[in-house]
């Protein structure tokens, strides 16, 4: 299969979402990199990046990948979420309580909400 075949980026891209879930994140990147190249305006792709980064942490990709798909999806909870994650990693615990309320705001899951610490205001 030549390397612009479509077949062969959905390939890459399960086989990116398999190594991520291996623990395997920079592996997932290497086949991440050659689908976004293809295909920049793939948002799963760059999600899934994203989150191989984050694995890898490779904090200041990671942080670029969450912004571009919520640049794109800016009521996507889960991309507010993870990059929440990846403030409060990078010690930019502000930022991520932004992102945290976000998150929360847009889908009220149990484990967003616990992250927002709504009931911690000032």
């Amino acid at each position: 299969m030549p390397e612009n075949d479509p077949q062969t980026h959905v390939i890459d891209f399960r086989a990116a979402e398999q190594l991520l879930a291996a623990r395997d994140p920079r592996g997932a990147v290497k086949l991440l990199d050659s689908v976004i190249a293809a295909h920049p305006e793939n948002t799963a792709a760059r999600l899934l990046r994203a989150r191989a980064f984050f694995a890898a942490a490779q904090l200041r990709p990671a942080e670029l990948e969450f912004e571009l798909v919520l640049e794109r999806e800016p009521d996507n909870a889960f991309a507010h979420f993870a990059l929440a994650r990846t403030f409060e990693r990078a010690g930019r615990p502000g930022q991520a309580t932004r992102h945290f309320r976000l998150a929360a705001a847009l889908d009220p899951k149990p484990e967003y909400l616990r992250a927002a610490r709504f009931d911690d205001r000032p």
